[in-house]
């Protein structure tokens, strides 16, 4: 396995105040890759996915995912104390993350201005349903919502239903990508400044705050949508399992049931593709030369294909599409995930043994960490961790009193200090490797 002596964020430090998903995402992304990511949670109750899909004990596998590689502290934001220790916090970093109503970090005395003067350095990265600004920005809203406002819900189903979603939180999850990226980009602003400095240039700074509105991060993902509706009035409507305008490509259901999808839509691709599927007459038609044409014809074309997918087992048919050189692959599960060998080879599956506080889960499989660098998955250090686990050793290291601290812990904040720092999650024995 490959070895990582150095993270490339290996030296920033993180608070993150958000819950649920977004904030979280970007968080997690951040710490993947070597940043000390300080997670701000409720005493008592903690961030609200420690209690989404729970299937066991108090802390939901959804919430040790999204989480790993992150340092807890519990501190409630309304008390003088938890106040003071999350100012004593923000002064020692780098980057602030939080996902809050707008208007939220205002009222608890956390500003805009009252962060510059606590550190003038602190890049902010604001995750809201509409953004900070603009008529709807005080409206709350959940990543369902901004899915819709931001014309993604109206392409998702089939065309004679009613819009439906997807598995999976993918407003969030594309915010939280925006956010850190966001992040990444004003740390890589802020060192060109100090340069800068150092040079005595006159240009004026950069904005630190980075404003990501959910609706919006669905909105940047729409390709043409808008402009083609701009420039030729259409209106783009759901198609199922195609793409509006790419022909063919759709999932098709094979001999045993299971379905797989073809993207055949190149115009030299899909000359073989018809070949493959024994339609050599589709190939060579000139009415199918392009895909506005193939499109035209979709439900001829995916007729034919699946006439022939039919008659095959997933194997068979995606062995011969394989050999002529036509996308394909399989509908994974999340049991068909565990069993792939690409996976397993840029290990995208680690493992670990997890307690769930009502008893130990062992050898877990988790995600590993994406983008790859050096080859495969960085290895995750630690799961999402128990709630305040982390509170002492972070309020000592950044210098918080320690009077301040015991009444802190008194009030609900968990003290891990006689426990190691993967007690909730430790990876099993079979797992190699480890992070710096």
């Amino acid at each position: 396995m490959t070895d990582h002596p150095r993270l490339p964020l290996a030296g920033v430090r993180v608070l993150e105040l958000g819950n649920y998903i977004a904030a979280p995402t970007a968080g997690r992304m951040l710490a993947d890759f070597g940043a000390e990511v300080v997670k701000v949670e409720r005493p008592g109750t903690g961030d609200e996915l420690r209690n989404w899909r729970l299937q066991q004990g108090t802390t939901s596998l959804l919430y040790r995912t999204i989480n790993r590689n992150k340092k807890s502290v519990a501190l409630d934001l309304r008390s003088p104390a938890g106040l003071a220790a999350v100012k004593a916090l923000v002064a020692e970093s780098d980057i602030l993350l939080e996902n809050f109503r707008p208007g939220t970090l205002e009222k608890w005395g956390l500003g805009p201005e009252v962060l510059d003067e606590l550190n003038d350095e602190l890049v902010l990265v604001r995750i809201s349903a509409f953004g900070q600004t603009g008529p709807l920005s005080a409206r709350p809203g959940f990543a369902a919502v901004a899915e819709a406002y931001g014309g993604f819900r109206e392409l998702v189903g089939d065309p004679d239903r009613p819009p439906t979603r997807v598995g999976v939180s993918i407003g969030d999850s594309i915010a939280g990508m925006q956010a850190a990226f966001g992040a990444c980009m004003m740390l890589f602003d802020r060192e060109r400044r100090r340069a800068q400095a150092n040079a005595k240039s006159d240009e004026p700074d950069s904005p630190r705050t980075v404003d990501v509105a959910l609706n919006e991060a669905m909105f940047s993902v729409m390709e043409s949508l808008v402009p083609d509706y701009s420039a030729f009035r259409r209106l783009r409507t759901r198609t199922g399992g195609r793409t509006e305008g790419i022909a063919p490509s759709n999932a098709y259901v094979c001999a045993e049931g299971k379905s797989i999808v073809i993207a055949g839509n190149g115009n030299g691709i899909f000359r073989r593709y018809m070949e493959v599927i024994g339609r050599p007459d589709l190939a060579a038609d000139p009415g199918l030369a392009s895909n506005a044409q193939r499109w035209a014809r979709r439900d001829e074309l995916d007729a034919a294909i699946g006439a022939w997918t039919a008659e095959r087992t997933v194997d068979d048919a995606l062995a011969a599409l394989d050999a002529a050189g036509v996308p394909a692959g399989p509908i994974y599960t999340a049991e068909d995930i565990l069993a792939d060998e690409q996976y397993r080879a840029r290990n995208m599956i680690q493992r670990f043994d997890v307690d769930t506080g009502d008893g130990v889960l062992t050898d877990v499989a988790f995600p590993g960490i994406t983008p790859v660098i050096g080859g495969t998955s960085v290895e995750i250090d630690h799961l999402g961790p128990d709630l305040g686990e982390h509170t002492r050793e972070v309020l000592e290291a950044a210098g918080v009193d320690s009077g301040m601290i015991a009444g802190i812990l008194g009030g609900g904040g968990a003290d891990s200090a006689a426990g190691s720092e993967d007690d909730g999650a430790r990876r099993t024995s079979g797992a190699e490797g480890g992070r710096p």
